[in-house]
């Protein structure tokens, strides 16, 4: 009975040791840590995950965290090369390549890593003043991060940024640097203003610029057609002009050839022409200037000299007054009557033709655009004098103005 327990008792013992050598063989290492080995005191490896010891041989140093950490430090006093003493805040991001050289390389990696920081930082920032700091973050990032990488990697740390998080000058010239900012943004602005109205009073100059350009050009080329409309009045007046004297002349010689032809179809006496000359006396004298009026004595004298003179004797001894005989042509003239249209309100074809013409060359406009210019030439238009082949009047033929005047001058000579 009693071997049988200490069977039992042996066999349990031996269990107990079976587990304990167990779980003294086998260490679980979670992903991103790092055990750091050590065999009877010495290092021997660096093991992650599910890993093999020899039991009161081989023991666990220490497990690293290898993921990338990022550590802030408290804010450092650090004096300007201007005498000026700012605070500065670090934020170092790192992480952990060799855990074995963080180990034995050092004792707080943590902690060296935050000296270096501070007297790198003292370092850069005391070669440069207040305003180059505030405006040199970049450079104080790069110049720590190079320091810190070169004196962290014999501790197994790679560096793999630098921040200043703050800058923080003292009290006592915050006041001077705000009031500065406000100045400096004042001036930007009334330089902007500035800028601003300089720009509109050049915008509305070249505004007025253009608009007394335009204006200009407008007057011109309204002063160009009121001058070509004016040209082709004065054209058209002087047509008209001609053309009513022309008709006036005209009608002044078939009205002379008109009364020689009814005189001479008449066949009128020296006794006719000395009754109307005695009747026309006393109207002569009718004008408010006729204050004396002198009766030549001779007239009977000259009448009788002209009856001999245009007269023959006859057989009792009287000078007779005998009228040459009245040809075909004359008779016809002293005998038409035929006025039909003569006060006729209608244009003549040819005139208004001219009208036309003259319309048409004022609504070309005078100053062409460039590429119209390019095309059409400009010419002065001038508005061909029509001929006057009509007159309108019955019985008046058509034909050209000089030889009208002149064959009725040589009808009136003839006649």
């Amino acid at each position: 009975m009693e071997a049988a327990l200490v069977q039992v008792f042996l066999m349990a013992l031996i269990v107990i040791l079976i587990g304990l050598v167990v779980s003294k063989s086998l260490k679980l290492v979670p992903e991103g840590e790092a055990a750091v080995i050590e065999r009877l005191g010495s290092y021997t490896r660096t093991a992650q995950g599910l890993t093999f010891l020899i039991p009161f041989i081989d023991r666990v140093r220490a497990k690293v965290d290898t993921r990338e950490r990022v550590v802030s430090f408290p804010p450092q006093a650090v004096i300007t090369k201007d005498n000026l003493t700012v605070d500065i805040d670090v934020v170092v991001t790192f992480k952990i390549n060799e855990p074995h050289l963080a180990i034995y390389g050092v004792d707080n990696y943590i902690y060296g890593v935050e000296q270096i920081s501070v007297a790198t930082l003292r370092d850069v920032v005391g070669g440069m003043d207040l305003e180059e700091t505030l405006t040199s973050r970049e450079v104080i990032n790069r110049r720590l991060r190079s320091e810190l990488d070169g004196a962290t990697t014999k501790w197994g740390l790679r560096i793999a940024r630098v921040e200043l998080k703050a800058i923080d000058p003292p009290p006592s010239i915050k006041q001077p640097m705000e009031k500065q900012m406000t100045a400096e943004r004042e001036k930007r602005a009334m330089i902007l203003t500035a800028e601003g109205q300089r720009e509109a009073y050049i915008k509305t100059a070249e505004g007025q610029k253009q608009a007394r350009i335009l204006a200009a050009e407008g007057e011109k080329h309204a002063s160009i057609l009121a001058a070509e409309a004016e040209r082709q009045a004065e054209m058209l007046r002087a047509e008209g002009d001609r053309a009513a004297s022309f008709l006036r002349a005209q009608g002044e010689a078939r009205s002379i050839q008109k009364i020689n032809a009814a005189i001479k179809a008449s066949q009128l006496t020296p006794e006719v022409l000395a009754y109307q000359y005695l009747d026309k006396l006393p109207k002569l004298a009718e004008g408010d200037a006729n204050k004396v009026w002198m009766i030549p004595n001779q007239f009977g004298d000259s009448l009788e000299q002209f009856a001999r003179a245009m007269a023959n004797k006859d057989d009792e001894g009287v000078f007779r007054f005998e009228p040459n005989e009245v040809d075909d042509r004359t008779r016809e003239i002293a005998e038409d009557d035929d006025t039909e249209g003569w006060f006729s309100t209608e244009s003549d074809p040819e005139i208004a033709a001219a009208v036309a013409a003259a319309n048409a060359v004022a609504n070309k406009p005078v100053d062409p655009s460039p590429h119209e210019a390019k095309r059409v030439p400009p010419a002065d238009p001038e508005i061909p004098a029509p001929p006057l082949t009509g007159t309108g009047l019955p019985g008046v033929p058509s034909v050209a103005p000089e030889s009208r005047i002149t064959s009725d001058l040589e009808n009136t000579d003839g006649a």
